[in-house]
């Protein structure tokens, strides 16, 4: 029997710690759809003017101000009976580098997002992955952070990771400070396929990008064949309501399919 031993990455650690936390997130999971014919078309348009935009860009864009505008969904509970709600938006989004020839996820945050342009957040995005990464340990890309410090930590035992992890995210302000107030995982997902991502998150917000598919759709009173985007909306039912949620997400769908922010 042939077969292949190797190495899985380093940053793979850092899945396992947060696959482990975010089981015991009381998410709830909400799967929608939201017609992406016309942000597409725009988004085609514009960079063909010279615009240095994208997809992913907009998505980022959109999803910060729908939370702008419904800022209790990005809500961290903190001591007793108390929440923390941050006036700004940021974002974490996974970019996947190429580190000592394996393809791996490290974190940007793209701090407040809600207040950026989507040409601003396209090149934040861009200049994370351009930006020279030689070693693993500096997981997110968009700070300064200890590579020693990094390296020690996830050589951990995980029972021990989860501890230093379990007062980490008790701090409202570290939790902005490290990984943002909301993650947009798998952005810019496309295929011949419809369907969505149900993601693990430490985040009490998270946003997962599914794939990008042409099916028939009720548009103007007529069926069309449009372009449809599958989306998975993540949150924390111990932090935020069932209605402040759905007013979310229909602010969210909304932005969306009017291509918000684009000409």
């Amino acid at each position: 029997m042939t077969h292949t031993v190797k190495r899985y990455p380093n940053s793979r650690v850092a899945t396992f710690d947060v696959g482990k936390i975010g089981k015991r997130k009381h998410h709830i999971a909400g799967l929608v759809e939201a017609d992406v014919t016309l942000a597409r078309k725009r988004i085609r348009d514009s960079i063909k003017s010279g615009e240095k935009i994208s997809f992913t860009s907009w998505i980022v864009k959109v999803i910060s101000d729908s939370i702008a505008e419904n800022r209790s969904v990005q809500a961290i509970n903190y001591g007793r009976g108390k929440q923390v709600v941050f006036d700004d938006v940021d974002i974490s989004v996974p970019i996947e580098r190429e580190v000592r020839g394996i393809k791996v996820p490290l974190v940007g945050v793209i701090r407040s997002s809600d207040k950026k342009s989507i040409a601003d957040i396209h090149y934040e995005i861009e200049t994370m992955k351009g930006r020279n990464v030689s070693s693993e340990d500096d997981y997110v890309l968009s700070q300064e952070n200890s590579r020693k410090l990094n390296r020690i930590f996830f050589g951990l035992p995980q029972w021990v990771r989860l501890i230093v992890w379990r007062i980490l995210l008790r701090n409202p302000f570290s939790i902005r400070k490290y990984i943002g107030t909301a993650m947009v995982t798998n952005v810019g997902m496309s295929g011949n396929h419809s369907g969505w991502i149900i993601p693990r998150s430490i985040h009490n917000l998270c946003i997962g990008v599914g794939s990008v598919c042409k099916k028939p759709w009720a548009f103007n009173g007529k069926l069309e064949i449009r372009s449809i985007l599958n989306l998975t909306i993540l949150v924390d039912h111990d932090v935020v309501d069932g209605l402040p949620a759905a007013k979310f997400t229909l602010t969210l769908i909304k932005n969306i399919e009017k291509a918000y922010g684009l000409r």
